[in-house]
Parts: structure tokens; sequence; C-alpha cells
């Protein structure tokens, strides 16, 4: 699947390798430190930058639900 923005391909295809060899060869060996947060990082925000650039609203996004009451909250229509 390609990213929200074409500028943060490069990105998400790195942090997919990334995540992708940790998952396979060290997470399922019960290695549980992620290797490629940094790398998500740097994406996260290249996305957060493409989607402000389109206009569209971050704040649902950002929004943190788990562990409040909202959690269990049908979604707003």
């Amino acid at each position: 699947m390609d990213s929200v923005g074409k500028e943060c391909q490069d990105l998400k295809r790195k942090y997919d390798e990334c995540f992708n060899k940790w998952f396979a060869e060290k997470f399922l060996k019960g290695v549980t430190e992620d290797p490629c947060t940094k790398l998500f990082n740097v994406y996260q925000e290249c996305v957060k930058k493409a989607i402000k650039e389109k206009n569209l609203n971050l704040d649902a996004i950002e929004e943190q639900v788990l562990g409040t009451s909202k959690e269990k909250q049908p979604p707003s229509k």
C-alpha cells in the first residue's frame, strides 16, 4: 500500500522493511526491543505533514482514546 504522501513513500518502504525483518527474525524469537522506532517516528512526521498539506484534520487521529471513557463509546456520526 502506498503512503498518504508521495514524498513519504521511500520512508514507508524503509520502515516496512525494517519492521518486517525485526518481527520475523527477532520479535517472534522473544526479542521485543524494536530497532525501527526512530525510522517510524521520521515516517510518522512525514505523514502528518502530508495530511496537513491536504487540509485534513489531525485532531481525531491524535486523540487519545484507549484507556479512557471514550474507548467503549460508539463513534459519533
